[in-house]
């Protein structure tokens, strides 16, 4: 069942994708979503700075710029997005490491469909602010 956020998703797709590509779009149009495109960090960066992005998905490797640095860079933001990295390798020891560096989740490749609106659609709904409780006891976001 979709949450009535969930198509204000704005994602970033950073790096080389071949049959990949064109299943995230599908999946995009399809749920309503807005996914923006970069080959590489210049790109990317262009994008980070104009739109408003709250995930970004990677492969391992972008050129020099891994997802290591990719999580660095999304870090230095006032509001960094959810990182999330695909591998067609992806294992228990890259799933650790990205969640223990702080990124979002690992999808493997290829992708599965269904995989990848849950993983996206909950990385979205960790993104925005948790409701804080007001003075007045009801429950308000935080404009941070």
């Amino acid at each position: 069942m979709k949450r009535k956020d969930d198509h204000l998703v704005c994602a970033l797709l950073l790096g080389e994708y071949e049959d990949g590509r064109l299943l995230m779009r599908e999946v995009f149009r399809d749920a309503g979503w807005r996914l923006l495109e970069a080959h590489d960090r210049k790109h990317a960066l262009h994008h980070l700075t104009r739109d408003p992005v709250q995930v970004v998905i990677t492969t391992c490797d972008v050129g020099k710029w891994d997802w290591r640095k990719v999580l660095e860079s999304l870090r230095r933001m006032t509001r960094p997005p959810q990182l999330i990295v695909t591998s067609p390798t992806a294992d228990e020891y890259l799933w650790s490491e990205v969640l223990n560096r702080g990124g979002y989740d690992v999808l493997s490749q290829p992708f599965q469909r269904d995989e990848v609106e849950r993983v996206i659609a909950s990385a979205r709904r960790h993104y925005d602010p948790l409701p804080r409780k007001t003075a007045s006891g009801s429950f308000g976001f935080s404009a941070a």
